[in-house]
C-alpha cells in the first residue's frame, strides 16, 4: 500500500514536472523579452490586472475550480455533473465580474490603473477567458485526466509565446498585445481541453444533482477565506506599491518575482501532485507517517533551492532583467524566502483541505493576511519596495507558523523543528550577505549551501532510496 501511494505521487509528479517544464520555463525564458519591450510602467498595470485575477476568479466564482477537484478525487464522483456545476457557476461569475466592471466604468473606479477607460474592459474579457481556463485545469485534475490537463497548459504556453512574438516583436502594439495574447490562450487552451475531455457529451449527461450542488458550493463558500487571505499574501504588496510609490516602481517589483518563479517551479509540481495525493490518502491509517515524511523531504528540498538560487542571484538577474529592470534584483531575497514558507503553507493547508475543511486552514491564512495588511503600510513608508518584501516575508512565516498549529488536529508530523529553523537561518544570513554586497560574499554564501546540503543529507538521500526501493529506507527518513 505504502508503496502505492509514493508510486502514484511520484507519477503524477512526472506528468506535471513535463507540463512545468515546458509551460514555466519557456515563459521564464520570456522575461528579458518582455523587459527589453514592455515599459516599467506598462509591466506594472499588466502585473496588478493578473494579481487582480487571482482574488476575483476564485471570489466570484466560490471557488468552483478547487470544488471540482476535491470533490472528483473522490469514490464514485460523477464526474459529468460535477463539469456541469462548475461551469454554472464560473458563468455566474462571468455575469457578476461583467456588473461590477461596468460600475467601475460608471462611477469612474479604478483610476489608479491610469487614464484609459478600455482597461476595464480589457480586464473583463481577460477575466472571462481565464475564469473558463482555470476551471478546465482543475476539474481535469480532479477527474485524474492529467494527462489532458498537460496538453491543455503546454498549449497555452505556445498560444501566449506565438501571439506575443507576433503583438510585441511585429506590431509594436505593447500593453495591448501582452494582453490579447493572455486572453487568446487562456480561452484557446480552455476550449482545446473542453474539447478533448468531450465536454458537450459530458454535459448531455448531467442530471441536475441539487444535493451535491448545495455540497460543492458549501465547499466553495468554506475556502473564501483561505483564498482571499491567500491572495492579500500574494497580490496585496503590488497594490501598495502602486498606490503609494506607482505603477513604475510595481513593475520592477513585479518583475523581481520572476526569479522566485524558478523555485515556484518544483513548489507547482510538487503542489499539484501532492494535493492530489493528500485527498487519497487522508483517511488511511498510516497518513502520520506518510504526511511526515513528505513534509521533511519537501522543506528540504525548498531550502537547497532557494539557498542555490541566491547563490546565483546577481548572474541571473543581469541575464533576466533587462535596462533598468536590473535594480529589481535586491528584492529577490526576501521573496525567495517568502517561497519556501508559502509552499510549506500549501502542503499543511492541502491536509485540511483533503479532510474538507477549509475554515481551519483559511483562519491560518487570514492571520497571515492581517500581519501583511499592516506591515506593508509601514515598512513600504520606511523602505519603500524593500518593505513589501519584508512585509511578504513575515506574513508568510506567520501563515505557515499558524498553519502547523492547525493541521495537527488531523495529522501528528515527526518534524525536527529545530534543524528547520536552524536551515531558514542561515538562508537569511545567505540573502543578508547578497544584499549588503559583503566581501568574499560568494565564498561565503557557497559554505552556507554545503552546510544547508550536509544538514538535509538524510533527508534527501532517504527519499531517493524510497524511489528506487532499497527496504531500509523507511527506517532512515
Amino acid at each position: 500500500m505504502a508503496k502505492g501511494k509514493y508510486k502514484y505521487l511520484f507519477k503524477n509528479m512526472a506528468l506535471f514536472t513535463i507540463s512545468s517544464f515546458v509551460s514555466k520555463l519557456l515563459v521564464f525564458f520570456l522575461v528579458p523579452f518582455y523587459t527589453s519591450i514592455l515599459t516599467e510602467s506598462e509591466y506594472g498595470i499588466a502585473d496588478v490586472m493578473q494579481s487582480t485575477l487571482l482574488l476575483t476568479v476564485p471570489l466570484l466564482s466560490l471557488n468552483a475550480g478547487e470544488a471540482a477537484l476535491r470533490f472528483g478525487l473522490d469514490k464514485g464522483a460523477d464526474h459529468a455533473e460535477i463539469l456541469g456545476i462548475g461551469l454554472k457557476r464560473v458563468l455566474i461569475s462571468d455575469i457578476t465580474a461583467l456588473l461590477l466592471s461596468a460600475a467601475v466604468y460608471i462611477f469612474r473606479l479604478g483610476t489608479g490603473l491610469g487614464p484609459k477607460k478600455e482597461y476595464i474592459l480589457l480586464f473583463f474579457i481577460l477575466y472571462v477567458c481565464n475564469s473558463f481556463y482555470e476551471y478546465m485545469l482543475l476539474y481535469c485534475q480532479g477527474t485524474e485526466k492529467v494527462q489532458i490537463m498537460i496538453t491543455g497548459s503546454v498549449s497555452c504556453t505556445f498560444l501566449v509565446i506565438i501571439c506575443n512574438l507576433v503583438f510585441l516583436l511585429v506590431f509594436s502594439m505593447g500593453l495591448y498585445g501582452y494582453l490579447l495574447a493572455q486572453m487568446i490562450s487562456f480561452l484557446g487552451s480552455g476550449l482545446l481541453i473542453f474539447m478533448l475531455l468531450g465536454g458537450i457529451s459530458e454535459l448531455k449527461n448531467i442530471k441536475g444533482d441539487r444535493s451535491l450542488q448545495k455540497e460543492m458550493k458549501e465547499y466553495g463558500a468554506g475556502m473564501l477565506l483561505y483564498s482571499t487571505s491567500s491572495w492579500v499574501n500574494n497580490a496585496l504588496d503590488r497594490y501598495y506599491i502602486l498606490l503609494m510609490l506607482g505603477t513604475a516602481e510595481n513593475g520592477l517589483y513585479g518583475v523581481a518575482y520572476k526569479i522566485p518563479a524558478i523555485l515556484t517551479i518544483f513548489q507547482r509540481i510538487f503542489a499539484q501532485a501532492w494535493q492530489m495525493s493528500a485527498a487519497k490518502e487522508f483517511d488511511e491509517e498510516d497518513r502520520d507517517a506518510f504526511f511526515s515524511k513528505m513534509f521533511r523531504v519537501y522543506s528540504a528540498i525548498m531550502v537547497l533551492g532557494a539557498a542555490g538560487i541566491i547563490l546565483l542571484l546577481k548572474p541571473l538577474a543581469r541575464i533576466m532583467f533587462q535596462k533598468s529592470f536590473f535594480e529589481a534584483w535586491v528584492l529577490v531575497p526576501p521573496l525567495l524566502i517568502s517561497v519556501i514558507f508559502g509552499a510549506l503553507e500549501g502542503f499543511l493547508g492541502s491536509i485540511c483541505l483533503a479532510f474538507k475543511d477549509g475554515k481551519s486552514i483559511g483562519r491560518a491564512t487570514g492571520l497571515g493576511a492581517l500581519v501583511n495588511i499592516v506591515l506593508n503600510y509601514f515598512l513600504i513608508i520606511e523602505f519603500a519596495t524593500m518593505g513589501a518584501a519584508i512585509a511578504t516575508l513575515i506574513s508568510y512565516f506567520v501563515m505557515f507558523a499558524a498553519a502547523y498549529i492547525m493541521v495537527r488536529k488531523y495529522v501528528k508530523l515527526e518534524v525536527s523543528m529545530r534543524k528547520n529553523f536552524f536551515a531558514y537561518a542561515l538562508l537569511i544570513v545567505e540573502a543578508l550577505t547578497v544584499t549588503v554586497n559583503i566581501k568574499n560574499f560568494y565564498l561565503i554564501n557557497s559554505i552556507i549551501v554545503l552546510i544547508i546540503a550536509i544538514l538535509y543529507m538524510k533527508e534527501i538521500a532517504a527519499f531517493i532510496a524510497k524511489i528506487i526501493g532499497k527496504k531500509d529506507a523507511k527506517r532512515n527518513i
